[in-house]
């Protein structure tokens, strides 16, 4: 299954600036994710992260990782679309980077799933440049109904 940016939108409720998946090249539910962000020079957090070097935030990679881990939670456990649902952030660990993420780049965020249980799912991730492993986490990504929560 792929995803375009329109179907992305459908699934997550990011917008501008912070939608960070722009592609989703390969989806199988409850197993693994494979997704594309393309670094733009445009991105507004480099007019000072830093100037005259633009490095992408090591937050913001991670934030792009958990939402590949968000879309691969949502095609899996498949709640209705516009039901209130969201999938919040819910941990991490062992994050690792390896190098900085700079314009021009493609970063391609590859997630795997382990156990979901009540409806929070644990994750191996890592974001890939050019062949090269630049950033790694264990993720939780946690299904939650806003309606519930009012």
């Amino acid at each position: 299954m792929k995803m375009d940016i329109h179907e992305i939108l459908r699934k997550l409720p990011h917008r501008y600036p912070i939608i960070l998946v722009d592609r989703v090249l390969e989806v199988v539910p409850g197993e693994r994710i494979v997704a594309l962000k393309n670094v733009s020079m445009n991105e507004p957090y480099f007019m000072g992260h830093f100037p005259g070097h633009p490095v992408m935030p090591g937050v913001l990679i991670i934030e792009s990782l958990a939402q590949a881990c968000a879309l691969l939670t949502y095609v899996t456990l498949q709640p209705k679309e516009g039901d209130g649902t969201l999938f919040y952030f819910a941990g991490i660990d062992a994050a690792r980077f390896k190098r900085p993420v700079m314009p021009g780049d493609q970063l391609r965020l590859e997630a795997e799933m382990g156990r979901v249980k009540r409806g929070v799912g644990k994750f191996t991730g890592r974001a890939i440049v050019d062949g090269n492993i630049v950033a790694e986490a264990e993720m939780m990504c946690a299904m939650r109904n806003t309606s519930e929560a009012a």
